[in-house]
């Protein structure tokens, strides 16, 4: 046996933790990844306009993934810093986390940084890095390398016409790799939505002209600047599209108790599809969150009060979604102190910001709905149609699915749910009849069935037709669902909205999760399509203090509430589940079934990445042949495949 002694414990000092685990606060090292350095020293500059402290920002991309940003802000401070003698406070920023002037409102009242880990993260990820400091008609220079400085800093001497920060950096391609560089369109897009978030500031662009592809929207050199802010924003976007409305609804308000402000341009374009993109402090919130919910509800509240003031019945069979899927949805707020899901700030969860929201556009779509009766009723009644249409899909679904369930003889294993239609259904698809037994216990019977497989289902990329045919644990999960496969399928006759896989937190269990993704994309690809598939994410440890309890998804996430919840604890006892099958009905479903509590991954398709919330073409990924790849029958071009990735591989279970 191994030995484990005090000389194993490694202690990561300074910025090592971001190199050793940059997922951890820029949510991996591909891609998106890459593009969120820039976006954390973005925000800095446009935090600094926002304030009012900057009125112009330039942003330079190089050949060789140079990025330069600039702004004439206040400059990063440069005297030394109280708590740490002989350190500028500009080097305690770049080389120490949390730090920064945004823990309180004495230097920003809104800010799109909160955590005071954007501009470190960005040093301890780049191999090449140098700040410029013009502060009282002083220039000052640092340079660092690997997140820790590699230069005094230096005065440059007196300047006279410039103030504010200038940042130059380089990713390190230790950690990125060498594949990966700047998308300019990308980039391009980015800082024209940053400058239709803030109408205040001018942002100037340059690209190297051997950069630019033939075609491309991005010019070499370009100014952003948009007086009309969000609505300039709805204007390029829907360009010639007829509208519901004469008018967009849109306004900039403050919210209640001087707690920020709430910028919106909507309409609802007569054809085509709508969007809904958000942003909280310029930051774009791709996964929504309370300031999208309050917006919801103001809307929601609204047209069925006016429908109702205006004798249309039929107003209250409205939701917000029939409001809102077809609506082209531009959502701004800038509010103190946000609560952010994740370093990577994708979704809102300040619980306060839903009723702010809510409370401040209310009033305001009231007034906008009686001001033109004859563009509202044209809404009103184009949105009531939505509703009526999405109901008689309900019905139809509903009487599909009893006639359905009198028609097929479920499989026996199958512990359906008691409600008569797919709305709000789920089908939990679990490890072996031990977990379906603590799953059954746990669920809700009105809308959760459970549905038990033996073992690890069949390969079905390297299978025969008919040895899928003759699989009965396939046929059961074909069976229970009642859509059909193939050219066959219609998810109409789709019994559950949500089908959801809960395997086991090990190695074997993400093995039974990844065949069945398989299965699902090879069989049924437009359950995927349409959002129906998920990926449960059941906890692997629990941590227990006294009265205190909580759930760790693996190591890392035990470590970091060993720091944080369980900190100064002397005695913290640490189980670890060995399966689902194991863990107590009551736990399961707290941590895993019960939608209140527990966390799922939409499994989607990868077709098209998202920057900004805007859509972008990328270089062709052919999910077909890399299914093939990794699960067909070819044992070399799998394993030439763990050859080229096994560098990005961390946490391997052995």
């Amino acid at each position: 046996m191994s030995s484990y002694l005090a000389s194993d414990i490694e202690v990561l000092e300074g910025l090592e933790p971001v190199r050793k685990r940059p997922g951890m606060y820029i949510g991996g090292t591909d891609e998106r990844a890459y593009h969120h350095l820039v976006g954390e020293i973005l925000d800095n500059s446009m935090d600094e306009a926002v304030a009012g402290y900057a009125d112009w920002i330039e942003f330079s991309l190089e050949s060789g993934n140079i990025i330069t940003i600039s702004d004439n802000g206040r400059g990063i401070p440069i005297d030394e810093h109280p708590k740490f003698p002989g350190k500028s406070a500009l080097e305690v920023i770049m080389t120490t986390l949390h730090s920064g002037g945004k823990f309180s409102n004495k230097s920003y009242q809104t800010s799109g940084g909160l955590h005071g880990v954007g501009i470190s993260v960005v040093n301890a990820l780049s191999d090449d890095m140098w700040i410029e400091v013009a502060r009282d008609k002083t220039l000052y220079k640092q340079k660092y390398s690997k997140g820790k400085a590699v230069s005094k800093l230096e005065n440059m001497g007196a300047v006279h016409n410039r103030r504010g920060t200038t940042v130059c950096f380089h990713p390190d391609p230790e950690i990125f790799g060498d594949k990966i560089g700047f998308k300019p369109s990308w980039l391009f897009q980015m800082l024209r939505s940053k400058a239709y978030l803030y109408s205040g500031v001018e942002i100037r662009w340059k690209c190297a002209p051997e950069l630019i592809k033939p075609d491309s929207i991005v010019t070499q050199e370009a100014v952003f600047k948009f007086p009309n802010g969000l609505m300039d924003y709805l204007g390029d976007v829907l360009k010639d599209r007829t509208t519901i409305t004469d008018n967009a609804f849109h306004g900039n308000i403050k919210l209640p108790n001087n707690a920020g402000r709430v910028e919106f341009a909507i309409s609802w374009p007569e054809y085509g599809d709508g969007f809904t993109h958000s942003y909280c402090n310029t930051v774009p919130t791709p996964l929504g969150g309370t300031h999208e919910n309050g917006l919801r509800t103001a809307l929601s509240k609204g047209l069925r009060n006016y429908g109702d003031m205006t004798g249309q019945k039929k107003s209250s069979i409205i939701t917000a979604d029939d409001i809102l899927s077809n609506a082209a949805i531009l959502l701004s707020v800038f509010v103190s102190d946000p609560q952010f899901q994740g370093q990577t700030k994708e979704k809102l969860v300040s619980n306060d910001v839903t009723k702010l929201v809510d409370t401040a556009i209310k009033d305001y779509f009231d007034l906008w709905l009686s001001k033109d009766p004859t563009s509202s009723t044209k809404l009103l009644n184009n949105i009531i149609e939505k509703a009526e249409e999405r109901q008689r899909r309900k019905n139809d679904r509903a009487m599909a699915r009893k006639s359905a369930t009198k028609r097929l003889r479920l499989p026996g294993k199958l512990a359906d749910c008691s409600r008569g239609d797919a709305n709000d259904t789920e089908l939990f698809i679990v490890e072996g009849d031990s977990a379906g037994g603590s799953a059954k216990q746990g669920r809700n019977r009105k809308t959760q069935a459970i549905l038990p497989l033996r073992g690890k289902i069949l390969n079905v990329v390297s299978a025969s037709k008919d040895k899928i045919r003759a699989n009965n644990e396939i046929q059961d999960l074909i069976l229970a669902m009642g859509c059909g496969t193939g050219k066959d399928i219609n998810l109409d006759n789709l019994r559950y909205e949500r089908i959801i896989i809960m395997t086991d937190a090990d190695v074997d269990g993400a093995h039974i999760a990844a065949l069945l993704v398989t299965f699902f994309y090879t069989q049924m690809k437009p359950l995927i399509e349409n959002g129906h598939l998920f990926i449960a994410q059941p906890p692997l440890y629990r941590l227990v203090s006294g009265n205190i309890s909580a759930y760790a998804r693996d190591d890392e996430h035990k470590d970091e509430l060993m720091k944080t919840t369980f900190k100064g604890k002397s005695k913290v006892e640490v189980s670890r589940f060995k399966g689902l099958g194991e863990m107590p009905a009551k736990q399961l479903k707290e941590t895993t079934m019960d939608p209140k509590s527990r966390i799922l991954l939409r499994v989607t398709l990868p077709d098209a990445p998202q920057i900004d919330g805007e859509e972008f073409i990328s270089p062709s990924c052919n999910i077909d042949d890399l299914v093939e790849r990794l699960m067909g029958k070819n044992a070399e071009a799998r394993y030439e495949f763990i050859q080229d990735n096994a560098q990005f591989a961390s946490d391997i279970d052995i």
